[in-house]
This record gives structure tokens, sequence and C-alpha cells, in this order.
């Protein structure tokens, strides 16, 4: 099942994708599916003639793992962890296929890393990697946008991977996959520049939830960004940025300049 997040008239809703006819159609649903259950409305709309929204926002966090993949790990010239390493991306970094990154004015070098991630369906703590599938709604693509000269800089990576719009994910969130080998290419303005396989992980989905489990409760809409392979690389503004993973389905943002320099009134 193929769950998407959209928006008809501006109003926010699940639905399944799926097929009619030959056109891919979203039929929406009564409810949430990751906190409260769900119904078919019976109704059903053509995907052209709504917005697709990022599939999930987080109410809690998104954990990442870092150089997951030893390819990737040695074009960034560390070594292979001898655990997963752990960072987390703020939920206000996430936003929707089709929507923009922006390019923030303290970098000069943003680059993209093409993921997938994982959709947490439970709360769940202390998950043995028997049992992760047990926890795992589904699987989304995401980008996991970087600033890679803040990265250097700034000695940890909470900036540099934080910043508003540095979480794509999208288009919808796929509940039957087998995550063990799949293609997750990336491409810029056309051109292939990451090419990798999911087999190829240092640490697999299921060990993953094992290892961030034992030390962090995972709630419902969490998301788990897997890693990214070798062939990351920089993005200008103006660039158009499409991750693809097999099974799933393409997630396009383009990048454009942050030229907002008016003050954000702040509320008490």
């Amino acid at each position: 099942m193929r769950v998407a997040r959209f928006s008809l008239d501006d109003e926010p809703r699940f639905g399944v994708v799926g097929d009619d006819g030959g056109t891919t159609v979203v039929a929406p649903l009564k409810g949430d599916p990751l906190y409260a259950g769900f119904d078919l409305t019976g109704q059903k709309l053509p995907i052209d003639d709504v917005r697709l929204l990022a599939p999930v926002i987080p109410r809690s966090k998104v954990i990442c793992v870092g150089k997951n993949y030893a390819d990737h790990a040695a074009e960034m010239g560390g070594e292979v962890p001898a655990e997963p390493l752990i960072f987390l991306k703020p939920n206000t970094s996430v936003i929707g296929p089709g929507d923009p990154v922006f390019y923030p004015q303290q970098t000069e070098n943003l680059h993209f890393e093409g993921e997938l991630a994982v959709v947490i369906g439970r709360i769940c703590r202390k998950v043995a990697a028997a049992d992760a599938s047990k926890v795992i709604f589904g699987y989304t693509v995401a980008n996991d946008v970087t600033a890679r000269d803040l990265q250097a800089r700034d000695g940890q990576w909470a900036r540099a991977k934080g910043f508003d719009t540095f979480c794509p994910l999208g288009p919808w969130i796929e509940t039957e996959l087998d995550p063990a080998d799949l293609r997750v290419t990336t491409e810029l303005n056309g051109d292939v520049k990451q090419d990798g396989r999911t087999k190829d992980m240092i640490f697999s989905v299921a060990d993953v939830i094992e290892y961030v489990t034992s030390f962090t409760t995972l709630l419902p809409g969490d998301v788990v960004l897997t890693g990214t392979p070798a062939g990351v690389g920089p993005m200008q503004v103006g660039d158009t940025v499409s991750v693809t993973v097999e099974g799933i389905g393409t997630l396009t943002n383009q990048i454009v300049a942050d030229e907002d320099d008016e003050e954000t009134e702040t509320y008490a």
C-alpha cells in the first residue's frame, strides 16, 4: 500500500495511491493511518489534481545514520564506523515533493544525499533486530541536505543538517517493501550522481532500529534516514535534484536562494 499525504483546497489529508484504469489516483482516507486508524471514503482523485505533501511530519524527531555505506565513508575521508553514527534533524527541516530547498546565505557548499527513509509505526524501545519489521509502518525517499562547509567548521552536524527545508521526504510511504536490496539513485539536473544499493549498507535497517531503540524511544511518525551511498556533491541555486528508491518512487526538489533578510516576528 502506498500512503500519501496531500492537499486539496489547502486541507492536508491522507490517501492511498493506486491505479484506476490506467490513471494514477489518490483514494482519500478518513483518519490518520499513523496514529488513529483509518477508513476509505470511497472517493478517488486523479493524482495530478492534488498537491503531494511530505508523507509524514514527525511529531518527535528525524534520526539519521552517517557513513552507513563504505564507499561514502571513503569519499568523505573517514573510516567505517564500528557502530551506527547517529545524528538528528529537527522536524522543522521536513518538506515534501516539489517544495523548494532553500540555499542558506551561511553556506557556500550545499550537498545532496539521497537515502532510503524508514517511517516508524509504533511506540517502541529496545527492539531486537529480528523484530524491527513489527515497528515499521513503511518506507519513503529522503534527501539529507547538508551544508558541507558548516559541517566541517562546526565540528558537529546540528546546523549543517538542520536548516529549514533540509529534509525533503516523499513522494509517499510504501508499506509493503523489503529494504534489503534496493537501488538508490540521485540525479542532478538529469545526470546520475549517486547509484547504490541498500545491500551495501554497513548496518541494515533492522540493525539501525535495534541500535537506536537501545537508547531512545521511537514514536509513531518518527523517521529514520539510513545513510547515503557514494557520489554526494554540490548543488547550486536553480538546480533540480531527484532521488529515486526502487520500489517506492522519485522525490524531486529544486534549489532556490534564501533571500529573506527581514526579521522574523516572534511571539511569546
